[in-house]
């Protein structure tokens, strides 16, 4: 792995870490929209999470192959998923929101953390 893809996965995982902070106040979905607070969660969240999708994006344009090494991560989902973030943000559902922090934040952290190491 060049120094530039490991850089790219250390950032990518730098902001998964963020998303995983600021979700540690949300405990239901409606935590995002019941408060002032939780839509103040809720953005940046989701702005991390646009991040992670356009660096991805990016590398697997660059590099496939470096994608393609692990193949237990649906990185074309992650993918597909800042398109939408960022062509449709007003359709944007905080109940899937708070199921990818929930579920598949915590495990692309152990994924790229194992890649970065």
């Amino acid at each position: 792995m060049s120094e530039i893809e490991k850089y790219n996965f250390e950032l990518i995982l730098e902001h998964l870490k963020v998303c995983e902070k600021r979700f540690l106040e949300i405990k239901k979905p409606n935590d995002f929209i019941e408060s002032e607070n939780g839509n103040t969660i809720l953005d940046p969240i989701v702005t991390r999470l646009q991040a992670v999708g356009e660096n991805l994006k990016r590398m697997n344009k660059n590099n496939p192959q470096i994608l393609q090494k692990y193949p237990s991560v649906d990185w074309e989902k992650i993918i597909r998923f800042r398109d939408f973030i960022s062509h449709h943000y007003e359709k944007l559902d905080y109940e899937i929101i708070y199921d990818i922090c929930k579920v598949d934040v915590p495990k692309l952290i152990v994924t790229i953390s194992s890649i970065t190491k």
